[in-house]
């Protein structure tokens, strides 16, 4: 497998008269169809450094690389282009436009990107809808939806533009048990079947069991010796992959 992500000592500082820093020196490869998750205490910097790998925060210092691509001199246009065409994004909220409908909703990135026709996008939402069994609904408000369709069509929409990445910040944290295991087997259908590279925040110990590498993270350093005491017997790998 080749790399589709690469950083190379990340750092994340807040300025101010007592500077905070939230990522600190961290250095990771992850390949294409593989399925990450990032694990560790309450406020070690997991979000954090999912902002970074998804170019929606910049570093301090240390570089990023999508694609073959070097992005630590893109500027904010460039950005929001290679987000746009290469990755997904879904949030532990779902982030749908109430006041449009799911089909709406699905349009609006790839209209944005322009790479398809009106017709064919809507087509293609459909499809996507359909792959996450939802096509059925794609008339309705997201208030019309119970939490669990809300966060699918949230994965519908960013699976939208067709991304390398996508990346997901506990993306079961506001679901009842039963929605939480349907998106995660989403999440692993998608690595596993479509070929699509995942990763994941989550405090959810099972869930990061369903995935390939788990990343620890404390206190801002990635912690190739950190497991949550539920996976230790599992024996999941835990290192990060570095150049």
């Amino acid at each position: 497998m080749s790399a589709v992500l690469v950083a190379e000592n990340l750092r994340r500082t807040l300025p101010g008269v007592v500077p905070v820093t939230l990522i600190d020196d961290a250095s990771l490869v992850i390949d294409r169809g593989e399925f990450v998750a990032i694990m560790g205490p309450s406020g070690s910097g997991k979000s954090s450094l999912l902002y970074l790998l998804g170019l929606l925060d910049v570093p301090t210092s240390g570089r990023i690389e999508l694609d073959g691509e070097d992005t630590t001199a893109f500027d904010e246009n460039r950005l929001a282009d290679v987000r746009l065409r290469k990755l997904g994004f879904v949030f532990q909220f779902h982030f749908l436009l109430a006041e449009f409908t799911v089909l709406d909703n699905m349009l609006l990135p790839m209209l944005r990107l322009g790479r398809l026709d009106p017709q064919a996008a809507a087509e293609r939402a459909h499809g996507l809808l359909a792959l996450l069994g939802m096509d059925g609904h794609s008339h309705k408000r997201p208030g019309q939806l119970s939490g669990g369709q809300r966060q699918r069509v949230a994965i519908a929409r960013a699976l939208a533009n067709d991304p390398l990445v996508i990346l997901a910040d506990e993306p079961t944290g506001n679901l009842d048990s039963h929605s939480a295991a349907n998106v995660q087997k989403i999440l692993r259908t998608l690595v596993d079947e479509h070929g699509k590279t995942v990763i994941t925040v989550t405090h959810d110990a099972a869930f990061a069991g369903r995935a390939d590498r788990l990343i620890g993270i404390v206190d801002g350093r990635i912690d190739p010796h950190w497991v949550p005491p539920t996976l230790a017997p599992v024996g999941i790998q835990a290192t990060p992959k570095s150049q």
